[in-house]
């Protein structure tokens, strides 16, 4: 684990680690492969601490950026590649920040999305991408959720810009995320998060992540009390994990519990004996 820290593991995935290797030590004792568990009391690394979103200003601050910096762009073409090129990058940006905030899908699956998925407004997730290989999302599961009108409109707006920019020169390819005009080759994950932690300097916004809009839809959902929609939007595979990673951010609404109990003991003193008498002041 020391290693692994002065690598620059971070605390998830060191703890993640341990978990895996604590649980395969745990099968081979139990198959006898191995006589003892050489980690059984080992006291393991510090769970990671609660998963911080980002705050709804900071968002929406992305995204007044993003629409910025396409509108930028957008006032420099000049009719050379380079300037197109440029456009063509802060357009996938500006969608990939509202996508991200609305959807509330991981890196690895926006990096896989194509734009296929989207049917009216929804949005089918069955694909991420693990150390760049594209195959099913991380629990296995597909899904399939809403997304909101502005989204959806700025999706499809891109999407038609996108296809008239290449028309009659080559054929426009599968991937919404990419670095060529014709949409031919996927974008890196790698490459997506590089485009996030641009428009991210660009606004000014120290510590945030891409990853931490997934945390902002989590937070958000689990705070209404709709814990199963957020189970379902972030993908998990069951609820027990939502609650486990956000249950900081369930509403307290016990204050009418507390009442009832105060009644209760109020009006029953018996139970103890007698009734609650205030202390005399000497």
């Amino acid at each position: 684990m020391t290693g692994w820290k002065e690598a620059g593991a971070t605390v998830s995935v060191v703890s993640g680690r341990f978990r895996v290797l604590r649980s395969s030590l745990g099968w081979a004792q139990a198959e006898s492969i191995i006589d003892r568990n050489p980690i059984r009391d080992m006291r393991g690394p510090p769970r990671p601490g609660t998963r911080m979103h980002v705050p709804v200003g900071d968002v929406a601050t992305l995204i007044e950026v993003a629409e910025q910096l396409t509108e930028k762009a957008e006032a420099a073409l000049d009719g050379g590649m380079g300037a197109l090129g440029r456009l063509h990058k802060a357009e996938q940006v500006q969608l990939l920040v509202r996508l991200a905030a609305d959807s509330g899908a991981r890196r690895g699956e926006l990096a896989a999305l194509r734009f296929g998925d989207l049917d009216g407004r929804v949005l089918t997730i069955e694909r991420g991408t693990s150390v760049e290989v594209v195959g099913p999302t991380k629990t296995g599961q597909v899904r399939r959720l809403t997304l909101g009108r502005t989204t959806v409109d700025l999706w499809r707006t891109n999407e038609a810009a996108w296809r008239r920019r290449v028309a009659g020169e080559r054929e426009f390819g599968d991937w919404l995320f990419s670095w060529d005009l014709d949409h031919g080759r996927r974008l890196t994950t790698s490459g997506l998060g590089h485009w996030f932690t641009e428009i991210r300097d660009e606004a000014g916004l120290e510590g945030v992540s891409l990853h931490g809009l997934r945390h902002t839809v989590a937070t958000y959902l689990v705070r209404r009390g709709d814990l199963l929609q957020a189970q379902q939007r972030l993908g998990h595979r069951d609820a027990s994990t939502t609650l486990r990673n956000y249950a900081h951010a369930m509403p307290l609404e016990d204050e009418g519990i507390a009442d009832d109990i105060d009644e209760m003991l109020r009006s029953n003193g018996n139970l103890s004996g007698a009734g609650f008498r205030p202390p005399t002041v000497p």
